[in-house]
């Protein structure tokens, strides 16, 4: 059973930075079995899930236009974690953010949150005004 774990949420001023971590277990080392692509999403309050940044196997990555010079996606070391680092949050910002791996060889970055099997429960990340 594939476990997502999301941490790094929580509460910052506007203008501030906050960093973000998920870890995929167990992933497995057969090439039909490892993470391909892994991704951040967000969900605010009476709003739809949006993808905010992904990142695939070879480090190629793609974001949201409102996530595009203020957040950072990276990979750790192990290719089962993954690392959102966000500066410069704005009250728009606050959402629950949630962390997505698959291990399908599909383009990353495309088909919204149907590209993803494995999530995780979200950690909440909020900017007061």
């Amino acid at each position: 059973q594939v476990q997502v774990v999301e941490s790094g949420g929580g509460s910052v001023q506007a203008g501030g930075s906050l960093s973000l971590s998920c870890v995929v277990s167990p992933y497995g080392t057969d090439y039909d079995d490892t993470i391909k692509c892994m991704g951040w999403f967000r969900q605010a309050p009476g709003k739809e899930r949006e993808g905010v940044a992904h990142i695939s196997d070879g480090g190629i990555t793609t974001y949201a236009d409102s996530a595009k010079g203020r957040f950072t996606i990276s990979r750790g070391n192990t290719e089962n974690t993954v690392y959102l680092q966000m500066s410069s949050l704005e009250p728009d910002d606050t959402a629950m953010y949630f962390c997505a791996a698959d291990s399908r060889p599909l383009p990353c970055g495309y088909g919204g949150s149907a590209r993803y099997t494995y999530w995780g429960q979200g950690t909440q990340v909020t900017v007061p005004s």
